[in-house]
């Protein structure tokens, strides 16, 4: 199957450094980018926002969103809910990517329906396990899916159990350097993030 060689990726982010360090990443790992700078422009490359797609969706599936939290006018969450909502769309993968870490923030996306939540600086060991658990993942059926959602309510306890509640400060010039140096930031160790898939295998 195409898909399998190639995963395509709508990678969504305010920030002009963080969407190049992502796009970098992601074609590392072997997979074709859209790189998008805002949640509206996500809906309009969908053809969510009421019209047709303005960007030309058609043939080319998305296998995985990729979307900051914090961004102007719709934040990661909104654009989620949105996927989520649409019929056409809600079984597309989403990962929300922020540079702090607010519990609170984490379950609500989990909650919603997001894949994975992912702390920034992102690394390549994450895209490449997205790109992972993405393939492997394509031919799950709805109970496979509901007893991963049972899965990741018990996995985020824990990590509410066991996680102090402060914030993790942006990481800008982290996002520098692993722009530089991408296979440098397989090597920083850094919170695990939190996953509906990571124990599929």
């Amino acid at each position: 199957m195409e898909m399998a060689q190639e995963l395509h990726v709508l990678a969504v982010d305010d920030s002009h450094v963080d969407r190049k360090v992502i796009e970098r990443l992601l074609k590392i790992s072997c997979c074709k980018v859209t790189a998008v700078e805002s949640g509206t422009r996500a809906l309009q490359y969908l053809g969510l926002d009421g019209e047709k797609s303005s960007m030309g969706i058609d043939g080319l599936k998305v296998n995985l969103i990729l979307t900051d939290y914090s961004m102007p006018g719709m934040t990661g969450y909104e654009l989620l809910k949105k996927i989520k909502e649409s019929s056409a769309l809600s079984k597309i993968p989403v990962v929300i990517m922020s540079s702090e870490k607010i519990l609170a923030r984490i379950d609500r996306c989990l909650e919603e329906g997001a894949e994975e939540f992912l702390l920034k600086p992102v690394k390549l060991s994450d895209v490449k396990r997205l790109r992972d658990f993405i393939l492997r993942g394509e031919g799950d059926d709805d109970k496979e899916k509901e007893k991963k959602f049972k899965e990741v309510c018990s996995r985020k306890r824990k990590f509410q159990d066991d996680s102090s509640t402060q914030s993790m400060p942006s990481t800008l010039a982290a996002a520098h350097d692993i722009e530089s140096s991408p296979e440098s930031s397989v090597s920083s160790e850094s919170q695990q993030p939190l996953s509906k898939q990571s124990k599929i295998g």
